[in-house]
């Protein structure tokens, strides 16, 4: 009896044996087939994309000048042109124009002891521009800049030298007559009086703005 059982055990272990064999087996033809079916999509993948070759690189990173900002070329044509049709060479000014010998002016509502404190320097003058020795188109221009940069930075009280017209033709001081037109057609110009002789005499106008 013990024999047999002996036998008996040796079978059943051979068995086992038999089936681990068998599963070890199966699970490497599984896992060949898998990677040989992974070889081939591979194959196929690099077929149908060719050859590879790694992109080159610059060895140092470059920063691409800077762009300069756009001119505003019809912007700065149309505000010349809107300059040039607000400022009209025909206007007389001289109704306008106090009759004493500074021909001073003063807009409409503007008391009159404030072209007084201009002569008198009551306001510091802030800023000014030289006309003298342009021409009238250019003074013009000028002219209308100057007032447009003095209302967005807030100056009051400015200066602007037209010079004598000792250089001209004739000796006729066309600016001198020409500011004063101008002027008067801004509405940003409360008043303006002569400046003093230590300011430029009758060679330039002590302006008042709009605060």
């Amino acid at each position: 009896m013990s024999s047999l059982k002996n036998f008996a055990d040796l079978k059943s272990l051979g068995q086992q044996l038999k089936q681990q064999q068998e599963t070890q087996q199966k699970a490497e033809a599984e896992r060949l087939e898998r990677e040989k079916k992974a070889a081939a999509e591979a194959n196929i993948f690099r077929s149908s994309i060719g050859t590879v070759a790694p992109i080159k690189t610059a060895s140092k990173h470059l920063t691409p000048p800077a762009r300069p900002e756009p001119i505003p070329f019809q912007h700065l044509a149309d505000e010349k042109s809107a300059l040039q049709e607000s400022l009209s060479d025909e206007f007389d000014a001289d109704s306008l124009l106090e009759t004493d010998g500074d021909l001073s002016y003063t807009r409409a509502g503007v008391g009159a002891d404030v072209v007084r404190k201009l002569r008198k320097g009551h306001w510091v003058i802030q800023a000014q521009l030289d006309l003298h020795g342009m021409r009238r188109d250019q003074a013009r221009d000028s002219l209308g800049e100057f007032l447009r940069r003095c209302d967005r930075n807030g100056l009051r009280c400015v200066r602007i030298i037209h010079g004598k017209g000792l250089g001209s033709i004739n000796k006729e001081p066309v600016l001198k007559h020409k500011v004063r037109n101008w002027l008067i057609q801004k509405d940003e110009v409360l008043a303006f009086s002569q400046a003093t002789a230590a300011d430029g005499g009758s060679g330039a106008l002590i302006v008042l703005l709009k605060s």
